[in-house]
């Protein structure tokens, strides 16, 4: 993984912005929020985007078409990020938390599938959607 200092001055912002995020964050809203710090273009932001998730600093969460900063990326080495794991998010639909979380167990029962099937998964990333337990309690 790339350290801090490696990073350009574009990719540092839109991975301080995702840091300082509550909620995940689109590519046309992380450019609306860098304006001031002089991006100008979408491109500006989608390569840095794009560069973050392939250090596995940043996720892409496709059911949000949005972003977020990675929960555990100082838990990754350099040449894996998460290209070797099972990616998971639970995702609120009422409030908009984000939760990262990795499951042995499904990665395994994935790898199982996939080997039996002949299938060589290249990305996995699960999101499950719905209402999370502060969400839950507040409408009970």
């Amino acid at each position: 993984m790339a350290a801090r200092h490696d990073l350009t001055r574009n990719q540092t912002l839109v991975l301080d912005r995702l840091t300082r995020a509550d909620a995940p964050v689109s590519a046309y809203g992380l450019l609306d929020q860098l304006r001031e710090e002089g991006l100008r273009a979408p491109l500006q932001v989608y390569r840095a985007l794009d560069k973050l998730v392939e250090l596995g600093l940043a996720h892409r969460l496709e059911s949000l078409n949005a972003f977020v900063a990675c929960a555990h990326a100082h838990e990754h080495r350099a040449d894996e990020g998460h290209a070797t794991g099972t990616t998971a998010f639970a995702i609120c639909e009422t409030c908009g938390r984000v939760d990262e979380f990795h499951d042995h167990a499904v990665e395994e029962g994935l790898a199982a599938w996939a080997g039996a099937a002949g299938f060589t998964p290249r990305l996995t990333t699960i999101e499950l959607r719905g209402r999370c337990k502060e969400c839950q309690a507040k409408a009970a």
